[in-house]
């Protein structure tokens, strides 16, 4: 009996010994928190001054909360200026684990850009690419389920055309500044495209010449010829 106590008592030592090693280099996760603060305070030092063609807050807000109500985790965005939707898109993507790809034709905005998703602590949720849209969208390999497009719009189509087959179901294709009656045309031609394809739902967002086209996948289709 007393070598059986021995034993347990031994036993136990060890793994009360070990537990407390344990614990004692355990360290709490980062907290999403911290990042989630510098974002705010990022956004907020810079309300009111994005100029270049960046959408407004409400905007990005509204991309925000898509990407993280559908738990998207692999985003392209074709456009991205000097960073301002691109915030908001990879903001959402730090909750759920996912990453922003960018593409920007401009030089100083895309490096304005850098220095930006720099500032708010966002640079390892982007890849962000300088070069023409028209090639890179094309050659991107995918797949993709949140697609914001901002660039060209006379290109909207095009950009559709060459994303829609790398787009899960029920991933998400955004375009901004369209509606019935703005930019020559090139809206309602884009709008006329979207809605004559099948198993697309496609509803308008906002107000005025910003609208914002939001159309989800709920089947693989592939665009007409």
């Amino acid at each position: 009996m007393n070598k059986l106590l021995t034993c347990i008592a031994i036993t136990a030592f060890f793994f009360l010994a070990t537990c407390a090693g344990e614990l004692a280099g355990w360290q709490k996760p980062s907290d999403s928190g911290d990042l989630d603060a510098r974002v705010r305070q990022f956004l907020e030092s810079r309300r009111g001054t994005w100029r270049d063609m960046n959408v407004p807050a409400a905007d990005g807000q509204v991309l925000h909360d898509i990407i993280v109500e559908n738990n998207y985790r692999s985003a392209l965005e074709i456009g991205t200026s000097t960073g301002h939707s691109g915030v908001w898109i990879a903001w959402a993507l730090s909750k759920t684990g996912g990453r922003l790809i960018t593409v920007e034709i401009d030089r100083s905005r895309h490096e304005e850009a850098l220095a930006n998703f720099r500032e708010a602590g966002l640079s390892q949720y982007i890849d962000a690419r300088l070069g023409d849209a028209h090639k890179i969208v094309p050659s991107l390999p995918g797949p993709f389920d949140f697609v914001f497009s901002d660039a060209d719009k006379d290109w909207y189509k095009n950009y559709l055309a060459a994303a829609l087959p790398k787009l899960q179901v029920g991933g998400c294709f955004v375009a901004h500044n369209v509606s019935e009656d703005s930019y020559g045309g090139y809206s309602r031609e884009f709008l006329e495209y979207v809605r004559s394809l099948p198993d697309l739902e496609t509803t308008l967002s906002g107000s005025g010449g910003s609208k914002m086209s939001i159309t989800y996948r709920r089947a693989k289709t592939q665009p007409p010829r």
